[in-house]
């Protein structure tokens, strides 16, 4: 019934350090055998007395070299455990980074998680010891009837108990030691969430902040823009005056102005909404970070990155190793769901003291005491037992999917990533190449419309043209500098901060104002 080839991510029989005890192999090995088929005799020897199948990793489909690898900007070496925003040479950005990762609500949830799931390991655990252990004490007053035929019917007396009673429940077919398996990878599919958690944020952190500057750079050249063009105005409304043109000239020029003039308060929106949610990324209330932030230019991106190659995105994406965590975590479901079809057998005992008297409660005849085996076996659910078996399969089926598909996503997203970070520095190169041409053109048309050898028209046109160019180039150096965050972050970078000390503090807020 569990018998998986190593593509879909379980063997049946692996060998392990630990032995089964000789005593009650014949009785394991007829019980076996009359079994519905679902662990056979040497599978479960194998195992160390587990039943169910063991677990290992499912094949997946790894390229064995990215698609653009030789050009000659990517570098085959991996990309190591140093911070990627060290790359940009920006202390701001560093501090912002520093930030996040101290004061992040989403990040201090997900590290809640992780203690939440060690301490659920724990609870696990203790299934390996004695299920059951109380202690107790009792005081009873009983009367008993007077009509029934015994020596004591009608009489009053008292009952003082107090001892201690056991159950442990032995795991004879593994499974307490499949739960802990599962409650294993539970955690450290919770510490692979916490990373995940970690990388996704530091990355938008960087987003953010590529953003903001790009905002500020397209606001700064727009500014810069409108004043030049209201330049432009006054000559014209100067030589309208000298009669040397007609009042179209000064009508194209208010036009050109007002144009550009309008894209401002759509650029400060823009600005303000990213500057709220680096304020959320860092774990503070929305506040203006003008002063802490300033004004600076788009972060400069190197032209070469390191990748690797495509197999160390299972080693390094946090996701993708949450994900086979995961999986590892269902496969030891299903044997514990497979131990259920077996008889669980436990050892019972009580030991105390019983008295009339509670002066006589501690001699030596008030001791009392019982212990022996117990067996239970749910012969006649097999049907419910069977289905919940089939169910954990189907479930651990969908998980190693869902492994196999992150694998893909992730080689998609470093692939995307990376071609969008090659071709845009091609296109900054076109865009910065075209601003400058498109600056002296608008340079020589005002010194010809000065001169009267040309009309306002043509100024106006190479005016908006010039913006438009200044705004691609802008946005464009931006893209640059997101696309190589996004590769940091396809690749599975930002968790290594953990292991690094944390750079200074620069502004924080609390949580909570005091009250005045």
């Amino acid at each position: 019934m569990h018998r998986l080839c190593t593509a879909t991510g379980r063997r049946d029989v692996l060998s392990c350090g630990s032995n089964v005890p000789a005593a009650g192999v014949a009785f394991v090995a007829v019980l076996l055998a009359c079994l519905p088929g679902c662990t056979s005799m040497c599978q479960w020897w194998h195992n160390g007395g587990k039943v169910g199948p063991e677990y290992c990793p499912p094949a997946v489909q790894v390229a064995e070299d990215w698609i653009d690898s030789d050009d000659v900007r990517v570098r085959s070496e991996s990309a190591g455990h140093d911070p990627w925003w060290t790359v940009f040479n920006d202390p701001v950005l560093e501090t912002l980074v520093a930030n996040a990762y101290e004061q992040n609500l989403d990040l201090r949830t997900a590290g809640f998680r992780v203690l939440e799931a060690r301490a659920q390991r724990a609870i696990t655990a203790g299934n390996l010891l004695p299920q059951s252990q109380q202690a107790f004490a009792d005081y009873a007053r009983r009367q008993t009837a007077q009509r029934i035929g015994m020596p004591a019917a009608g009489q009053s007396f008292s009952i003082w108990d107090a001892g201690f009673n056991l159950a442990w429940e032995l795991d004879f077919w593994g499974r307490f030691r499949r739960a802990v398996e599962a409650a294993d990878a539970d955690l450290n599919a919770s510490i692979e969430n916490y990373d995940d958690v970690l990388v996704t944020l530091l990355g938008d952190v960087g987003l953010t902040y590529v953003e903001i500057r790009t905002l500020q750079t397209r606001l700064e050249q727009v500014r810069a823009n409108a004043e030049a063009q209201r330049g432009s105005m006054r000559i014209a409304e100067a030589r309208f005056r000298e009669g040397a043109t007609t009042k179209l000239d000064v009508f194209q020029a208010q036009n050109n102005l007002a144009q550009t003039e309008s894209v401002i308060p759509t650029l400060e929106i823009a600005l303000r909404q990213a500057n709220n949610r680096l304020c959320i990324l860092c774990g503070i209330r929305p506040r203006d970070l003008q002063e802490e932030l300033d004004t600076g230019p788009i972060p400069v991106a190197p032209s070469e990155v390191a990748m690797g190659i495509p197999g160390d995105l299972l080693r390094r994406r946090p996701d993708v190793r949450r994900a086979e965590r995961a999986l590892a975590a269902q496969s030891a479901q299903i044997g514990v769901a497979t131990a259920e079809l077996y008889p669980h057998i436990a050892i019972m005992g009580t030991v105390g003291l019983e008295a009339n008297d509670f002066a006589q409660l501690f001699r030596g005849k008030a001791f009392t005491g019982t212990v022996g085996p117990s067996l239970r076996w749910n012969i006649l659910n097999y049907g419910r037992l069977l289905s919940n078996i089939r169910m954990h399969d189907a479930r651990f089926q969908q998980l190693a999917t869902e492994y196999q598909s992150a694998v893909l996503r992730a080689n998609e997203e470093a692939e995307n990533a990376l071609i969008a970070f090659l071709k845009s520095q091609e296109r900054v190169e076109i865009l910065t190449e075209s601003v400058d041409t498109a600056q002296k053109a608008v340079d020589m048309a005002l010194l010809q419309y000065r001169e009267g050898k040309t009309d306002f028209n043509r100024v106006f046109t190479l005016q908006i043209a010039l913006a438009l160019e200044q705004d691609r180039l802008a946005q464009g150096s931006g893209e640059l500098a997101r696309s190589l965050v996004e590769i940091y972050r396809a690749l599975g970078g930002g968790w290594e901060i953990q292991c690094q000390a944390s750079e200074p503090m620069e502004f924080t807020e609390t949580a909570v104002d005091e009250a005045p």
